[in-house]
């Protein structure tokens, strides 16, 4: 294996991440809005919140459905608070947030290999890249590993300053940092990696047969569809995150990530992106 020719092909892709303005925008922007200013925001509201307000009244009598069907290990969290602010809270970020935080890390990997062969196209580079002096698997594998360290990377980052920000808001009233557990840990360690691999294996494949970054960028994100569903099975009632949904969640990504990474690489073939040129 030509690990250094691999290896220039990983550290030039990155650096181009840095350079694009179309790439690094949504890089910045997306785990801003979702993971910094949306809980700042919803954690500030909240810590001024009256418990015996008709706002958290409603907001109560309206999700009453929900809050009546969750299961016993969640109720038994739930009653070691002494007010429905501090549930809701709980209920908020820990049940609704994790799916809208595994949006970020498939985000991430599709924004970067939406880049890797659509956008040599554009910069009229990928014909160097093709005489490369490696096999289409390592070329194809050299492709996909800096996508997908960058979207892990943003991953883990992106929970520590959802961390920071939200312990900073909800402290005072919560009493512990609520969003550090068993299920975000296996979240992060187990379900990141292989929902990151997921959104690039899918946006590599479709980089490759389509001409610019946009075309590539708008046909790869239907990945996400999987995630969105997700999150309304969570605000409907039928999942419900526990570390055994995390555990089964993770593997029927990790199996489709291993079988798209698996079906690519089979079906690479420079010559044929050659002939497109």
């Amino acid at each position: 294996m030509n690990k250094r020719a691999m290896w220039a092909i990983i550290r030039k892709d990155l650096k181009v991440v840095l350079q694009s303005k179309a790439v690094l925008i949504p890089l910045i922007m997306v785990p801003l809005i979702l993971l910094v200013i949306l809980p700042g925001v919803g954690g500030l509201l909240l810590a001024n919140a009256d418990a015996d307000s008709q706002i958290i009244t409603e907001f109560r009598s309206e999700t009453g459905a929900f809050f009546d069907n969750l299961p016993d290990s969640l109720n038994q969290k739930l009653e070691q608070y002494d007010n429905e602010v501090q549930r809701i809270t709980y209920v908020m970020f820990n049940m609704f947030f994790p799916a809208l935080y595994l949006l970020l890390p498939v985000m991430a990997a599709n924004v970067i290999a939406a880049d890797s062969f659509a956008g040599e196209k554009e910069r009229k580079t990928l014909e160097a890249l093709l005489y490369a002096p490696t096999t289409d698997r390592e070329l194809y594998l050299a492709k996909i590993i800096g996508p997908w360290v960058a979207g892990i990377a943003i991953g883990w980052l992106g929970y520590l300053a959802f961390v920071l920000v939200l312990t900073a808001t909800t402290l005072s009233f919560m009493g512990n940092i609520f969003i550090v557990d068993v299920t975000w840990l296996l979240l992060i360690l187990w379900v990141v990696p292989a929902a990151a691999g997921l959104g690039l294996g899918a946006m590599v494949l479709v980089s490759s047969r389509v001409s610019t970054f946009q075309e590539a960028y708008q046909l790869g994100g239907m990945v996400v569809l999987p995630i969105i569903l997700l999150l309304f099975g969570q605000l409907g009632g039928v999942v419900y995150f526990s570390p055994m949904v995390v555990l089964i969640v993770g593997a029927v990504l990790w199996v489709l990530t291993l079988g798209l990474i698996g079906y690519g690489a089979g079906n690479f073939k420079r010559g044929e992106l050659i002939a497109r040129l």
